[in-house]
């Protein structure tokens, strides 16, 4: 009975003029076919409404309290932590620890800030992590891409009217906390899936361009030279360097041997672990210090040299580092200032993302945990709102600091905390140590950082070998970055990726399909299509039809298939069309308009147009010519779509199969063409082609009609009887035979041999149900379904024609 609510949409609908579809559902006109419906249970496919869709959308109350759960994922493994993680978290949190220190504060001066900015920023990236992450490995803290980004944003801004009297701190401030809400409103609406649009070879342009640039920039820091501006692009960097060697002063010597020291290190170290498997680990551990040794080594030289000379020392040092948190204060955010960080919004998110959420599933994959992309971004964003409240600049995961967390043991995300106390102790106890570090020193440390992050030769050639093209955007990526700057590389690599993931979707082109015999062969035996034993030998196989099955390849082999396999047409007049690459509005008309190109080459029209006079023939129809070849090719008879790449379609896209359908239609006049839809996934996808009429056999008025052949495609429900029917079966017909004695027990009574009857074989039964709606046969499960319903019906049609002549 139809509800009020039905009663006034349909009045709506008939007022505004809107032509609704309605479906009976018991209606046995509805279903194509009529009695040559299969003997099975009666299935129509209930209608997918929007209604549906906005359910889907809204969030259940269990749905709502697993979002506030997955706010917070420490939750889910704090209550089950064990002392024996905790000696894990504890050797990585002290390895890690003792390498940020250095770290933070070289990279400090990336960002054109003080050395203790960046233990400001060490600490609150990880004493927050553990909170909101969902990596045991991932180490959050300065790095030295985006704190490069965040030297040029400093530098940008005070060269602005606004910005010129604002201190650098506060302009990283504000960057940070505005980056970091960005971030925490994508992670909140979890839309993690937004790192996906970021592709390898961009990462790895990215980095590389980034590590050739900020290497630039930290030259003449390492050689002593001073005039050369380090923010020009990175080959004016090279070349000012090279013209100013002859000014080199006394910090290149102290610079050159720290850099020649920490690969020195590294490479014994390296052959001793392959010498000494037994102690890889402790070597390890031991290797990663290096940056701790090294530094601490030349703080003592400089001890010596200076500690007599501090007002004039012989060489830059570090100088005075304030102890404790001297900038903790509420960020300012001068809305002129805010709007000067707009425009370098964008690659600072781009790097504090793609770096992080790569590293994080990198190292989840190899420690066999899934990490969840959008809390990693509610924990960038919590990082970069709160820290700016210390004093911190902007942050991000570190690909150094969590290889060297993952390989030297941690269990958990507790590790990170324990990395933060000590940050929390040296920025309180050993400022005064950090006095007589060499800058050049630092220079070095960020330097040697930086070599493993330029993508290798091997690499790119594993590259060319998957896309020789994505190779194209890698060098132009790099090359941007390098003549122009980090930023504009950023922008460059994601950019030419989009250009071409635009081009191949627009330019996705489907392919057609022929039919070839094949069997399945081990070794030099035929196997059955259930039973993996043999059933012949090939070569001598009897009836070689009994166990083949047909396959669909493209008559291009374009799939790589062999050449010399001879396809057969499915059918003289009937075509399979498989669509490559999806199906919506970018590439629509480019794969129909093939799809048409391909069938007008191939077939003839069903009737020759005939004009009374030659001025009727319209301009773009060439005249009638007597073609050998034509008179031999077929008349359109059906189309099949192989829709198993398709997932979603448009407006667009059924409109255009609609103007094809037309365009067919009048081609095959009087005759029309039948469409057949194969392998389609998804319930949207129908109803959008059920609404372009699709899915249904195609009545016209002027065709010749017949009795539609639905050959549906039918399943077993259980197949042959269980074994428990069988079972009870037997208990029957034995109870049957059985007489109850006087203890209950069941006693056999044998019965004359004249009267014996011979028993029947049991016969099984079989119930089926179809896979597709009966209402909508032109919808099939598979290729070889659509491409039998396509056949009976151009037979059918056949066998009536005759009649309709004769009447």
């Amino acid at each position: 009975m139809p509800t009020v609510a039905g009663k006034v949409g349909r009045s709506l609908a008939t007022v505004l003029g809107i032509e609704l579809q309605h479906r009976d559902v018991d209606s046995e006109d509805r279903i194509p076919g009529g009695g040559f419906a299969p003997p099975t249970d009666r299935y129509i496919e209930e209608r997918v409404a929007t209604s549906e869709w906005i359910r889907e959308q809204l969030p259940s109350p269990r749905g709502a309290a697993g979002y506030a759960r997955s706010l917070f994922p420490c939750v889910a493994w704090l209550p089950h932590y064990n002392l024996q993680w905790l000696t894990g978290d504890v050797i990585a949190g002290l390895t890690v620890g003792a390498i940020i220190v250095p770290q933070g504060m070289a990279y400090a001066s990336l960002a054109k800030l003080e050395p203790q900015f960046g233990l400001y920023s060490s600490f609150m990236g990880l004493v927050m992590y553990w909170i909101f992450g969902t990596s045991k490995d991932i180490s959050i803290g300065p790095v030295a891409v985006l704190s490069t980004v965040v030297g040029s944003v400093v530098e940008a801004v005070q060269a602005t009217p606004a910005g010129k009297d604002t201190a650098a701190h506060i302009i990283a401030s504000a960057f940070s906390l505005v980056a970091g809400a960005i971030i925490l409103g994508l992670g909140l609406l979890r839309c993690g899936w937004i790192v996906d649009l970021i592709s390898i070879t961009c990462l790895a342009a990215f980095t590389t361009g980034s590590s050739i640039s900020i290497i630039g920039s930290q030259l003449p820091a390492l050689l002593g030279i001073e005039g050369v501006r380090t923010r020009d692009p990175a080959y004016k960097v090279y070349i000012n360097t090279f013209k100013r060697l002859s000014k080199t002063q006394l910090d290149a010597a102290m610079g050159l041997t720290a850099l020649f020291a920490l690969y020195l290190i590294r490479y014994c170290l390296n052959r001793a672990a392959d010498r000494y498997p037994k102690h890889r680990r402790v070597i390890f551990i031991v290797n990663t210090m290096r940056n701790v040794f090294v530094i601490l080594l030349y703080t003592m030289i400089s001890w010596l040299v200076n500690m007599n000379r501090r007002s004039k020392p012989a060489f830059r040092i570090l100088g005075v580092v304030p102890s404790g948190f001297h900038d903790v204060a509420v960020p300012e955010l001068d809305p002129a200032i805010v709007s000067n960080l707009v425009s370098h919004l964008p690659a600072g998110i781009i790097v504090m993302l793609v770096e992080h959420i790569a590293v994080a599933k990198a190292f989840g994959r190899i420690s066999d945990y899934t990490i969840n992309p959008s809390q990693e971004m509610v924990a960038i964003g919590m990082t970069n709102i709160l820290g700016p409240f210390l004093g911190a600049f902007a942050s991000t995961g570190s690909f150094s600091r969590t290889t060297v967390n993952s390989k030297a043991g941690v269990r958990s995300p507790i590790g990170s905390l324990i990395s933060g106390l000590i940050v929390l102790i040296a920025t309180y106890c050993l400022t005064s140590v950090f006095f007589y570090i060499p800058y050049t020193v630092l220079s070095a440390v960020i330097m040697h950082a930086l070599g493993d992050l330029i993508t290798s030769p091997n690499t790119l050639y594993q590259f060319w070998r998957v896309s020789p093209l994505e190779v194209i955007i890698f060098f132009l990526g790099v090359l941007v970055s390098v003549f122009e700057g980090i930023e504009e590389g950023v922008y460059a690599t994601v950019g030419l990726s989009a250009v071409i993931l635009m081009y191949r979707i627009l330019k996705a082109r489907g392919s057609f399909l022929g039919k070839v015999r094949v069997h399945s062969v081990l070794g030099d035996q035929v196997i059955g299509e259930d039973s993996p034993r043999p059933i012949g030998e090939y070569k001598s196989f009897e009836d070689p039809t009994s166990a083949a099955r047909s396959v669909f390849l493209p008559f291009d082999h374009g799939d790589g298939s062999n050449r010399s396999v001879a396809l057969e047409s499915p059918y003289p007049g009937i075509f399979i069309y498989r669509f490559s690459d999806g199906f919506n509005y970018p590439n629509a008309n480019y794969a129909l308009d093939h799809l048409t190109e391909f069938i007008f080459a191939n077939t003839r029209r069903t009737s020759e147009e005939q004009f009374e006079r030659e001025g009727d023939r319209p301009w773009n129809r060439p005249a009638a010519q007597k073609s050998h070849r034509g008179d031999q090719l077929p008349t359109l008879k059906a189309v099949i779509l192989d829709f198993s790449c398709v997932n979603n379609i448009d407006v667009t896209s059924v409109q255009s199969m609609i103007d094809v359908r037309n365009q067919l239609d009048q081609y095959t006049a009087p005759e029309v063409v039948d469409w057949h839809v194969a392998c389609i996934n998804n319930r949207w996808a129908k109803r959008a082609l059920v609404t372009g009429g699709f899915g249904v056999p195609t009545k016209t008025s002027d065709s010749p009609s017949h009795r539609w052949r639905s050959i549906f495609s039918v399943a077993e429900i259980g197949g042959n009887r269980s074994a428990d029917d069988r079972h009870k079966l037997s208990e029957t017909s034995q109870s049957d035979d059985e007489e109850s004695g006087p203890d209950g027990a069941g006693i056999f009574k044998a019965k004359p041999s004249s009267t014996h009857i011979e028993e029947k074989p049991m016969r099984e039964t079989r119930k089926g149900v179809v896979i597709h709606s009966l209402d909508k046969p032109m919808f099939h499960v598979d290729l070889t379904s659509a491409l039998q319903n396509a056949i009976a019906n151009v037979e059918a049609r056949k066998e009536f024609q005759p009649i309709m002549e004769s009447d």
